[in-house]
C-alpha cells in the first residue's frame, strides 16, 4: 500500500487545492536565500522534494544551476517541461542517496519533511543528504512553526476551487498534525489525508546531530527574520555538514 504522500501528491486534486500558493512569496524567499547564502552561478543547488518546481524555476531564473527532485511522477512530468542546460528534474525518493552527484546547497522547502511514520526515516533522509552535500555545503530546511500552527488550528473549513468544494478538517493526534480532505467531483466522492509530524526545533537538532549536521542559524519567516516560537510562521533551519 502506498503512503499517503505518494498517493495524494500525485493526484490532480492536490494541485487544484493548492493552486493559489503565493509565487511572489516563494520568489522573495529564494532571492533572500540566494543573497544570504552567497549562491553563485558556479554552485550546484538541489531542490529536494521540489513539487512542480516553482522554487527551482525561480532560482534558475537568477542564473543558478539547479536540480529538482520529487517522489511524484506527475509533478516531475510537469516540471520537466521547463528544463534547460542549467535546470534539470527527475523522480527520486529523498530517503535515498543521489549517486554520482554533489551539491553545494540542498534546499528542503515548504514543509517537505515530517511525513514518514517512522522517525528513523527522517534521519535516513538527512544521512542521504550528507552523502551528496559538499564538505563546505549547506542544508536548509523550511518547516512550519508547530507551536503557532497548534495555537491557531482551524478545525473545520470549506474551500471552493474550480467548482469543487473541499471540506478540510484539522486536528493534532499523538503529535501528528492531521488534515482530512473530502470532496465530490463529477458525482464521485473522494477522501484524502495529510499527516505531518509536529516537529520542534529540538526534534530537528536531534535528527541533524544524528546525521552529522550542525545548525548554525535559524529564522522565522521568508524575510529571514529572527525565529519567535509563539509568533513566527515558519521554522527555517540552516545546517552545515560535519565531516
Amino acid at each position: 500500500m502506498k503512503n499517503w504522500f505518494e498517493h495524494w501528491f500525485d493526484t490532480k486534486y492536490y494541485h487544484i487545492l493548492y493552486k493559489d500558493r503565493d509565487d511572489s512569496e516563494a520568489q522573495l524567499f529564494m532571492k533572500n536565500l540566494s543573497e544570504t547564502l552567497g549562491i553563485t552561478k558556479n554552485h550546484n543547488v538541489l531542490d529536494l522534494a521540489c513539487g512542480k518546481g516553482r522554487h527551482a524555476l525561480y532560482l534558475n531564473s537568477l542564473g543558478h544551476n539547479v536540480v529538482g527532485v520529487d517522489l511524484s511522477k506527475s509533478s516531475i512530468s510537469s516540471a520537466k517541461k521547463f528544463e534547460n542546460e542549467r535546470l534539470k528534474f527527475f523522480v527520486h525518493d529523498m530517503r535515498q542517496p543521489i549517486k554520482g552527484r554533489n551539491f553545494d546547497f540542498v534546499l528542503n522547502l515548504f514543509t517537505s519533511i515530517g511525513y514518514f511514520d517512522d522517525e528513523l526515516d527522517n534521519v535516513k533522509m538527512l544521512k542521504s543528504v550528507h552523502s551528496y552535500l559538499d564538505d563546505e555545503g549547506v542544508l536548509l530546511i523550511d518547516f512550519l512553526n508547530v507551536q503557532k500552527v497548534q495555537n491557531e488550528l482551524e478545525p473545520h473549513a470549506v474551500k471552493s476551487i474550480d467548482g469543487i468544494d473541499f471540506t478540510i478538517e484539522k486536528q493534532v493526534v499523538n503529535g501528528i498534525i492531521e488534515k482530512n480532505i473530502r470532496f465530490t467531483d463529477k458525482g464521485e466522492d473522494y477522501a484524502f489525508q495529510e499527516r505531518v509530524h509536529a516537529l520542534s526545533l529540538e526534534d530537528f537538532k536531534k535528527y541533524l546531530t544524528a546525521a552529522n549536521f550542525e545548525i548554525f542559524k535559524y529564522a522565522g519567516d521568508y524575510h529571514l527574520s529572527a525565529f519567535d516560537i509563539d509568533n513566527s510562521d515558519r521554522l527555517i533551519i540552516f545546517a552545515k555538514k560535519i565531516k
